[in-house]
């Protein structure tokens, strides 16, 4: 299969075009999501292909996410743009309390095929009402995955598997990652990466770190001198709890990291899970801090795990028995 380097953006941006293509049923709809190309650029090209299934919309994520759930439940598969993963406070009264909950209200007789993309996180100076982390909130509902790809393999790849899928699924896409240059050979063709399946990212023998979306960027290219096996949960909701445990079985010392703020959050969750499933070594986490991302530079960067903070909770986990 032949492959070559994209970005984060491009990636998806290929994505879309295949799944167009391929899954007559699919659609696109969002604010700028046309001739604009989307809000980062990630449907450019899409609306003069496919101009009757690109569908720009007006400025409402209630309304939006509402038409996306309908027609979900008659039989197309909307993929919905939120420009920003914080304009889903907007939209969650539809999200939460319909596209979730259609499938149980109707004894299983309804499904709701729908995906929402957003770009999620810190790292570009947006401020505190475009850089928040909000995927622990929508982790906790029953009737909705939840997923972040950290990468343009498991970005392009999972949003195929999304599609297909018959429940409502949100990508989180961190967004200081879109046009990042990445390593990682991306096949031209369409293909599927597995919701709910963690996946080792790098193996060692010292410590497990277990890190989501931008974390597993920052994490890979630190230089630490303990041997760092890597996971990356891949799918918040649910988790792939056992593959997590057998990662944190190989080196007995657990460190999550995680962009969005450490309280009430995913990392607590994760940590209590892996407990719950039996693992006896010892865990820390580091997350967000709790307070609104800054627009300015130094203070954003300080509000997510540093890499000065990293290495003390490696060093500490080292020297734990």
């Amino acid at each position: 299969m032949p492959t070559r380097k994209l970005t984060y953006l491009q990636a998806v941006n290929e994505s879309l075009h295949q799944i167009l293509e391929e899954v007559p049923e699919s659609y696109l709809l969002g604010e700028d999501v046309g001739a604009y190309g989307g809000g980062f650029g990630a449907t450019a090209g899409l609306i003069e292909k496919y101009p009757g299934r690109v569908l720009e919309t007006p400025i409402s994520e209630a309304a939006i996410t509402g038409i996306a759930t309908g027609s979900a439940i008659m039989g197309k598969r909307p993929i919905l743009e939120i420009q920003f993963s914080d304009f889903l406070t907007v939209a969650i009264d539809q999200l939460v309390n319909e596209a979730a909950k259609i499938y149980y209200l109707s004894n299983g007789q309804e499904k709701v095929p729908m995906v929402i993309r957003t770009a999620s996180g810190s790292g570009t100076g947006a401020g505190p009402q475009h850089s928040q982390s909000l995927e622990n909130w929508l982790a906790h509902v029953p009737g909705l995955i939840v997923a972040m790809p950290s990468n343009p393999y498991d970005a392009k790849g999972i949003l195929l598997a999304a599609v297909k899928n018959n429940n409502p699924v949100i990508l989180f896409e961190p967004k200081s990652l879109y046009k990042k240059p990445s390593d990682i050979d991306i096949p031209e063709e369409l293909y599927e990466v597995e919701l709910g399946k963690a996946k080792l990212v790098r193996e060692g023998s010292d410590l497990t770190v277990i890190a989501l979306g931008r974390m597993v960027d920052i994490i890979k290219n630190m230089d630490v001198n303990p041997s760092l096996n890597i996971v990356d949960p891949v799918t918040i909701s649910p988790l792939d709890i056992q593959g997590l445990l057998k990662e944190a079985n190989k080196t007995n010392k657990v460190l999550i990291l995680t962009e969005s703020i450490a309280r009430s959050g995913i990392s607590a969750e994760i940590f209590t899970q892996l407990y719950e499933a039996g693992f006896k070594g010892t865990m820390k986490r580091l997350g967000g801090k709790f307070s609104p991302i800054s627009a300015a530079k130094s203070i954003e960067e300080n509000l997510i795990p540093t890499q000065e903070e990293i290495k003390q909770a490696i060093e500490e986990l080292m020297h734990e028995n």
